[in-house]
């Protein structure tokens, strides 16, 4: 199939994703193989209402798409020898031995807890297996918040993820806090904020300027505003919703902005085995770790999520009926997808809509970004499937 013919079937889907009734506001999407993008293409606009149309260097708050790159830095210290995937992770960070395993609530709407039987180690935190979850996927954890007064998540700061487990450290994955975390961890070792070890261990080598846990006054001058989609359809700018900037803490699991762009640099070091143009950021080794499903050897599975906070997230599931699991730090469908993609794959997304996948047996990899709260919106999401199986039927 010619290149024209890929381009021309991939813009069609960015165009009928912006472009229909009730779409998204506006998308940028890439896709690359191992030696560079074989297609960037932007749509929409930056802002409903605003001439400001949507361009390639267009800067996203990209969620927890941060978390593969706090799961990187995590392992070169493995690589290092400096940090074990089976060590407690109260170890490097007593503070994490003081979480408790929520029983229930009292009448009063006290919680109920009691210490967990064992602590939690970094395997725990890298597979999200430790029992802590998200305010926006948990009544409970919500409960829980409210009761004790701890902040949402999204105030970017070491309180709001001193929460409750959900249950016992290795029964099951629920996806949460942990890479936040993790990113403590990370501080904690190399004695420097996660964005700095961030700057000289992964964007450093990889060439990577536009991103950050804060934004630059050019970043600033690009960044895209969330849109709130209401229960009608309906969608309005969020122009003042964005994180504290600069955050009191480097939130490894949510914090960063960026352009696509930067972002498939991070996806080739992934599809080239760690290499990056300008040495390596990871072992061969490392990386094959990283992609190997964590949950299969636990009896474990990934799958859905029920959202407590309508207004962040839907309640859904990526591929409803293809098994799924987890590896350092991304979701791994154990079977191909509808969209084509094969076996062992990874990909994650962020809560305003971006989604990412990284196929290292075929070579290839995209990041889909828009900015729409909730999360599995109706228009962006199916246009990622779309944008994801052009790809694949093309090649």
């Amino acid at each position: 199939m010619s290149h024209s013919t890929t381009r021309l079937a991939l813009d069609a889907v960015l165009t009928q994703t912006t472009g229909r009734h009730g779409g998204a506001p506006g998308v940028v999407a890439m896709a690359t193989d191992r030696q560079g993008n074989f297609y960037e293409g932007a749509a929409g606009t930056r802002e409903l209402g605003q001439d400001r149309p949507m361009t390639t260097d267009s800067v996203f708050a990209i969620f927890s798409t941060t978390k593969a790159l706090t799961g990187v830095c995590a392992m070169q210290l493995v690589e290092e020898g400096r940090l074990r995937l089976d060590d407690p992770a109260g170890k490097y960070l007593p503070e994490i031995d003081e979480l408790q395993v929520l029983e229930g609530f009292d009448d009063a709407g006290q919680p109920r807890t009691r210490p967990p039987k064992r602590p939690i180690t970094i395997n725990d935190l890298m597979l999200h297996t430790s029992g802590l979850c998200y305010e926006f996927f948990s009544a409970d954890d919500l409960k829980y918040r409210t009761a004790r007064g701890i902040p949402t998540v999204v105030a970017c700061n070491f309180d709001s993820i001193r929460t409750v487990l959900l249950h016992e450290p290795g029964a099951a994955w629920t996806y949460g806090v942990n890479i936040d975390w993790l990113g403590r961890i990370v501080e904690q070792l190399r004695g420097q904020r996660l964005g700095a070890v961030m700057a000289e261990r992964i964007f450093g080598p990889l060439d990577m300027k536009d991103i950050g846990f804060g934004l630059t006054e050019s970043m600033r001058q690009r960044r895209v505003t969330i849109h709130d989609r209401a229960a009608d359809g309906k969608l309005t700018p969020l122009p003042e919703l964005a994180l504290p900037d600069p955050p009191s803490m480097d939130m490894g699991g949510h914090g960063l902005y960026a352009t696509v762009g930067e972002y498939m640099k991070f996806i080739r070091m992934i599809l080239n085995d760690g290499a990056g143009p300008h040495g390596r950021v990871l072992q061969t080794e490392t990386v094959e770790a990283m992609s190997r499903d964590g949950l299969a050897a636990m009896g474990l599975s990934a799958g859905a999520w029920t959202t407590s906070i309508p207004s962040l997230s839907n309640s859904g599931e990526f591929f409803a009926g293809t098994p799924k699991g987890w590896a350092y730090t991304w979701m791994t469908n154990r079977e191909r997808t509808p969209s084509g993609r094969p076996a062992n794959a990874l990909m994650w997304a962020g809560l305003a809509n971006c989604f990412y996948w990284i196929d290292r047996a075929s070579g290839i990899g995209g990041y889909w970004a828009t900015q729409i709260l909730p999360f599995q919106d109706a228009a962006a999401y199916p246009g990622f499937v779309e944008f994801e199986t052009a790809i694949y039927h093309h090649r």
